[in-house]
Formats: structure tokens, sequence, C-alpha cells
């Protein structure tokens, strides 16, 4: 009985230490699973209160790391630059100064050319990356795409290299010939021939200036604020106009046809110009007693109709390597010739600035030593004729137009 009693006393004791070492162990796991380990440091880190929500806003690339260089947070701007690959930095320079930031804690910026992801071209991403530690554990990359900036800069440094170029020539020409006058104050013939000369410099200086202006204008301001149903008719008899001193000059027959009653929406004054430009080069670079027309035409085409204005001329024409660059600013076929007629080489390019912001085109068809025909495509007025009833005095001048001056001449085939 005495044995049965120490066997029941037994068993209950070790029943109740089983109980308390569970009770513990249950306990041990409970608090060491609560416990941050190294390994959740690295896979769950969580950022400060805030970040996620600046980082949601900032126009920069940006890239949040933890102790191991895994990405904990990227930007949508991030993975398309590819900065981000695999959830890894893909740039090695950026992760190095990354690495260098989490050792001693200094903020590092540094402007880095990158190869563009799925192209086979060489270009290349001009970026400037800015590392700086965030809290204790993590460090924040911001990356910067400077492609478009670097691309202006560079435009704009060679349009001031090739102003000062284009503006020394003349002012040096006037300078050498004011100093020809001096000497030869006492030969009356001479100083009339200088003097002549300087009229011309200061023409083409004056010429260069307004050519300036006009490009600065078409590049900075919105045609379509002060836009209106204008008459293509007007617009070619106002070119013929501007150029009809210098095709007299060379016996040059200026020739209109085409459609009538025509109307574009936008800016008078532009159109003007633009139309204006074509015509004046196409006098410009004919022989003399030659030919050169404009018309109009209507074509109806899947995006909305447009008014085609052709110029043709018989001039010496384009080769096919200068057709690419026409219209670049300063850019001259014939550097002596257009120095000869007065060229700038901005007519092409405030031609191309217009037509592009009224929504058109301009093209050019040309062979060597059979001229050219440029032809300036721009959207039909959408509603000109009703808006031509909304204004009398615009459904007056539609009704009465007189004919035109010049010889009638077909619309010109646009050759492809």
């Amino acid at each position: 009985m005495d044995v049965n009693a120490a066997v029941a006393a037994a068993a209950a004791i070790a029943g109740v230490l089983t109980g308390v070492i569970a009770m513990l162990a249950f306990r041990w796991s409970e608090r060491d699973q609560k416990r941050p380990t190294r390994t959740s440091l690295h896979t769950d880190p969580v950022l400060p209160p805030g970040v996620d929500t600046v980082l949601s806003v900032l126009r920069s690339s940006a890239v949040v790391l933890d102790e191991a260089d895994a990405v904990v947070k990227a930007s949508s701007a991030a993975y398309a630059l590819g900065l981000v690959r695999g959830g890894k930095l893909a740039v090695e320079p950026m992760l190095q100064m990354t690495r260098d930031t989490r050792r001693d804690g200094e903020i590092r910026q540094v402007e880095l050319d990158l190869p563009r992801r799925g192209t086979g071209r060489g270009d290349a991403l001009a970026v400037s990356a800015r590392v700086a530690p965030l809290g204790s554990r993590l460090v924040l990359l911001l990356v910067e795409d400077l492609t478009e900036a670097r691309r202006i800069e560079a435009v704009r440094r060679d349009f001031v290299a090739n102003v000062s170029h284009e503006l020394k020539t003349p002012v040096g020409a006037l300078s050498l010939l004011s100093e020809a006058v001096m000497d030869a104050s006492d030969d009356p013939e001479a100083v009339q021939r200088f003097a002549g000369r300087m009229q011309i410099e200061a023409t083409r200086l004056t010429n260069l200036v307004q050519e300036l202006i006009d490009l600065s204008r078409v590049q900075n301001d919105d045609p379509l604020e002060d836009a209106e149903p204008v008459r293509v008719d007007e617009l070619v008899a106002e070119a013929i106009d501007r150029c009809r001193h210098q095709a007299g000059q060379k016996q040059i027959t200026m020739a209109a046809g085409g459609t009538a009653d025509l109307h574009v929406w936008g800016n008078r004054g532009q159109l003007a110009a633009a139309l204006g430009n074509l015509v004046e080069n196409a006098v410009n670079y004919s022989p003399a007693r030659t030919r050169v027309g404009i018309a109009a035409r209507h074509v109806a085409g899947p995006g909305g109709d447009v008014i085609e204005l052709a110029v043709t001329d018989q001039g010496i024409g384009i080769s096919d390597k200068d057709k690419e660059r026409i219209f670049e600013r300063f850019y001259r076929v014939d550097p002596a010739r257009s120095r000869a007629t007065g060229g700038t080489g901005l007519g092409l390019a405030i031609v191309k600035h217009v037509a592009a912001s009224h929504g058109g085109e301009v093209t050019v068809w040309s062979a060597e030593g059979q001229g050219s025909t440029f032809t300036l495509r721009l959207p039909e007025a959408g509603a000109a004729r009703d808006r031509a009833q909304q204004h009398p005095d615009l459904d007056e001048e539609a009704g009465t137009t007189e004919s035109s001056p010049y010889e009638p001449l077909p619309a010109p085939e646009v050759l492809p």
C-alpha cells in the first residue's frame, strides 16, 4: 500500500514538472518569435513613417536599399530607366555609392551616362544620382534624368555659336568698309562704291536680326491664341507682292493658281511669313527668266481635310543629302550663293516651326538641275464657312474676290 502511494506521488510530481516545462517552452518560443532576428531585418524592413508617401510624389526615380543591398522600395520610373532588375540595383557605380554612404553616412552625388534599354543605338541616358542615408539601416537613391536638359543645352549652345558667326560676318564687313571710306575720302567714286557695299551689309544684318526675332516669336508664342479663318488667296497674293521686286529684277514670272476660296485656321501673320519665305527662296534660287508657281488645293485625308500650298521653281535643285538638313537653322545648301542673295539660313526653319505649331507639316521634292517643290500642308478651317456667315465682312470679301493679275497656273503635281 505504501509502495502504491509512493508511485502515485511520483507520477503526480512528474506530471506537474512536465506541464511546467511545456508552459515555459511555449512562452520561450513565443518570445523568441517576437524578437527581430538578423534575417528578418533583411527580408522584411519597414520604411520610416511618411517616407513611402514622399517617394510616391517625387519626380526623380527613387530606390530604397537595405543592409544587404536588396531593394526595399522602388518607383515605377526607376524600373522604366532600368535601374532595378530582379529586386537588385542593376547599376554598379550607383550600388558602390550606396555601400560607401552606408559605411560613412556621407551624402554623395555623381552624373553618369547609362545605356538605353531595348535599343541598338549607341546613345545613352544622362542621369544625376544622389545617395543619402535613410535612418540607421536604409539608404535612399534619387536619380534624375538629364537627357532632355542636355539636348536642349546643346541646341542652345549651337544656336548661340551660329548666331555669333552669322553676326560677325556683316559686322566685320561694315568695320572694314568704314575704314575704306575713311581712307578714300579724296576719291568720290570709291566712297560711293564702298557706301553701296555698306548698305548691302547693313541690309543683311537687319534681315538676320529680324529673322532671329521672328524665329524666337514662332517658337515661344501659341499661334492658336489669336487664330482666325484666313483666306488662302490672300496669303498667296501677299507672298507674291513681297517678292515682286526681286522677281522683276531677274525677269522671273510668278504665277498663282489652283483651287480658289480656301480657308485655313491659324495666325495670319505667321502663315503669311511662312508662305512668303517659301516664295522668296524660290525666287532667290531660280535663274533669270524662269518661272515660279504657287498653287493651292484641298485634299481629303483620314485624319481630316488639309490645304496644300505648293511652291514650285525651276532653280538649282537640292541634293538628297541636303534635303535632310535644309530645315535646320542656319543650314545652307550653297553657302556662297546664300550670302550673295542675302540669305540667313533661317527662313525654312521658321516655315517648319509655323507648320508644326499649326498642326501641319512642310515637305520638299527636289532634283538637282530640275528645281524644287515645297509643299506646306495645313489643316482646313473646320467651320470656315459658318464663321464667314457670322462675320459679314469676311463673307463680302469672299464674294468679291478680284481676278488675279498673275498668269494662272494649274496645281503642280505633288511628287512623292
